[in-house]
């Protein structure tokens, strides 16, 4: 695949990423137009909620990647706000999926200039590899979730084959260039059986997961969090499951295959304007939540970056 690097645990060759300080929203928009102009594909998949049921597996499967891990774990507060991250990763999806240009490009640049500022030993939130590894994950969840979960219509190849084509576009709006990411779906599995089986789960990342799948203060949705750890359990790939150490027998398989069927039979059964809310109300949202929660990272960063200093001056 041409711009791969068999070196890199992700494959690809890394790339320039144009920082958010010396993009304007603007430009951005017109950048993205023409790419934002076909997405039918990608929006007959993402905005599924039995898409959706597969976030966990996606995060899991982003945790895998040594320095995503270590960039969650220094530069977020997952241990009290261990499901930030899940659904600020889907909101940022909605965006790009329904937005205009304008509300992508809005929502981009404040991601760009976020992980700008994510950075430590080893990794860099503005990595495209990074950031190609991430969106690899949501479209490989995505697919996954298609293909093994819901009912596939019509040439489901050919509707897999330009989702993939299309959701490339969320890295890109990310800062990963088009051109330094797999061209083709074929392209693309051979990319993820490459990334697979050079993951590794590390400590860190097992202190993660654990937030998000047994969040401490949730009392009230425990039996919902049991199912979300159930089927987040049987829909990762057989090694991750394993480094992660999450358990797991045949109790287990047979009630998340019980659970899967009946989620898929719901999904036969829900006409999908009743599935669906209208998508102007999903951007809406998404972009408030999307705005909410960088704003909270920049003053935690803030609070921080003054107690640091402030620790200096005493010493």
């Amino acid at each position: 695949m041409s711009g791969q690097d068999p070196d890199r645990p992700g494959g690809a060759m890394p790339a320039t990423s144009m920082p958010a300080t010396s993009t304007t929203a603007a430009r951005l928009a017109d950048r993205l137009a023409d790419r934002l102009a076909d997405r039918e594909a990608l929006r007959a998949l993402a905005a599924e909620p039995l898409v959706g049921l597969g976030a966990g597996r996606a995060l899991l499967m982003q945790l895998a990647h040594p320095a995503v891990a270590r960039g969650v774990a220094e530069h977020s507060d997952f241990a009290d706000r261990p499901l930030a991250r899940l659904f600020g990763t889907l909101d940022f999806l909605l965006v790009v999926t329904f937005g205009t240009p304008e509300q992508v490009a809005r929502i981009a640049a404040k991601v760009r200039g976020v992980h700008a500022a994510v950075r430590g030993d080893g990794y860099s939130g503005a990595d495209p590899d990074l950031q190609m590894w991430v969106n690899a994950t949501l479209i490989d969840t995505a697919l996954h979730m298609y293909e093994q979960v819901m009912p596939p219509c019509g040439d489901d190849r050919a509707l897999a084959e330009e989702y993939y084509r299309q959701a490339r576009v969320v890295a890109e709006v990310l800062g990963c260039p088009l051109d330094a990411q797999p061209p083709d779906l074929a392209a693309f599995r051979a990319y993820m059986a490459k990334a697979l089986a050079a993951l590794e789960v590390t400590d860190t990342a097992r202190e993660v997961a654990a937030a998000v799948l047994w969040p401490r203060g949730l009392r009230v949705l425990f039996p919902a969090l049991a199912v979300f750890r159930l089927v987040t359990t049987a829909l990762l790939p057989d090694e991750l499951r394993a480094q992660y150490g999450l358990p797991w027998d045949e109790r287990r398989r047979r009630t998340a295959a019980a659970v899967l069927r009946t989620a898929g039979a719901m999904h036969r059964a829900t006409p999908r304007p009743l599935r669906r809310p209208p998508e102007s109300v999903l951007v809406r949202l998404a972009a408030h939540r999307v705005d909410r929660t960088l704003s909270s990272r920049r003053t935690r960063r803030a609070r921080g970056g003054r107690a640091r200093a402030g620790q200096a001056t005493e010493e």
